[in-house]
């Protein structure tokens, strides 16, 4: 391994990234509701602001892991840090004014464009190092930097009951800055090993990839229904925990209970990836993903609500790792940056964007087992293409 990191300074730096990324992601993902609730937008136009975040990123990621496939001389960590200085400023505005409708709708773009662009950046900051033969623990970092999201959701949540939620903007800025700092520290891909990667094959069009394997798109397709089942339950946990009597302190709570339990997804991965492989361990996510949104339907008041969010166990936090691998196996190694986009178009863009904007008005016409209702229906029809996709030959 000539030229490459120790591998202790390498799961170190990239577990600091995640630490922090989470951490700040976690203000925006729990309580972004809440801070548009109380600048006096409905649950309907939240829902549409959250949508038009994910339709950002939706837009921006396959043009930039399409460049950053074209230019692998560029570090990656580079890119991600271009964002960030860039969200740093967008967030600013937004702090400093309180913008109307069409104002925030821009915000929310923008911070699509450059927060929610971080996420397949940062995995594939490691599947370079992992297609090359470096034995990273990408897992466990992912599990420890939803720890830190679970423990931000309830730090954030006791400093939203103390001083207002708008303070949280504050937190969501300098966690911008520490992130900065760390992916500044963050080694590099070595440049001589860059010659070797894809053996001088040319990226490929997203069409191309789809075609390639009807497998991996029906699995696309599956994932977009799955993440519609679960995103508005994140995005809306403040209306389902008010609901049921509910606040600010037990949203932090819950949304603690949720993010902590995919740590241990983290350990349980690698003996199910060594039994089942990624794909079958997607499918097993996938399925518990589909059956979160019936337990919250069933779970009875307050402390049911509590009592179920280690469901995200077997699903998200499995489905984290094996997205990623699955598509690592999936794609040419020309096509890594745009291989993870493609599968956070799909799900975490794609499926979170429809899921989101239905569910504000499902939440603003029946209520929040409305909502419940809506995401129960996604999760059926996600399990019913898993299971094509599993059948499927060609």
């Amino acid at each position: 391994m000539t030229g490459f990191p120790s591998l202790r300074r390498l799961n170190v730096s990239y577990t600091l990234v995640h630490v922090v990324y989470w951490a700040m992601f976690a203000i925006f993902a729990g309580y972004q509701t809440s801070l548009l609730l109380g600048r006096g937008f409905t649950s309907g136009e939240a829902g549409i602001f959250a949508s038009i975040r994910c339709f950002a990123g939706i837009l921006a990621q396959p043009l930039l892991g399409g460049w950053a496939d074209r230019h692998p001389e560029v570090p990656i960590k580079r890119l991600l840090n271009a964002c960030m200085v860039l969200a740093l400023g967008v967030n600013v505005v937004f702090y400093t004014t309180r913008p109307g409708f069409w104002g925030t709708a821009l915000i929310f773009l923008t911070l699509g464009i450059l927060e929610l662009n971080a996420y397949p950046l940062l995995d594939s900051m490691a599947v370079q190092f992992i297609a090359a033969g470096v034995d990273m623990s990408y897992s466990l970092s992912r599990g420890l930097g939803s720890l830190s999201y679970a423990l931000a959701c309830v730090a954030c949540g006791q400093q939203a009951v103390r001083f207002g939620t708008e303070s949280l903007l504050l937190t969501h800025m300098a966690l911008l800055v520490l992130m900065i700092a760390v992916v500044a520290l963050y080694p590099a891909f070595p440049k001589e090993a860059l010659q070797t990667r894809g053996g001088g094959e040319r990226p490929h069009s997203i069409l191309y990839i789809l075609k390639s394997s009807r497998p991996f798109t029906l699995t696309l397709v599956s994932l977009f229904f799955t993440l519609a089942a679960i995103m508005p339950i994140v995005s809306f946990m403040v209306n389902l925990v008010s609901d049921r009597g509910g606040d600010e302190g037990h949203l932090g709570l819950a949304l603690f209970l949720m993010g902590a339990s995919e740590l241990p997804a983290a350990l349980l991965f690698t003996p199910l990836f060594r039994r089942f492989g990624a794909a079958g361990t997607l499918r097993m996510s996938i399925c518990f993903m589909a059956v979160k949104p019936l337990l919250f339907l069933l779970a009875p008041g307050l402390s049911g609500l509590l009592l179920v969010q280690p469901v995200q166990l077997l699903g998200y936090g499995l489905f984290t790792p094996a997205s990623v691998y699955y598509a690592n196996a999936n794609v040419s190694p020309a096509d890594q940056v745009k291989g993870q986009s493609i599968m956070m178009i799909a799900s975490n863009g794609l499926g979170a964007m429809f899921g989101n904007f239905l569910a504000g008005y499902a939440i603003d016409w029946g209520g929040a087992d409305a909502m419940l209702g809506m995401c129960l229906a996604f999760g059926v029809i996600g399990v019913l293409f898993m299971l094509a996709a599993g059948r499927s030959k060609i």
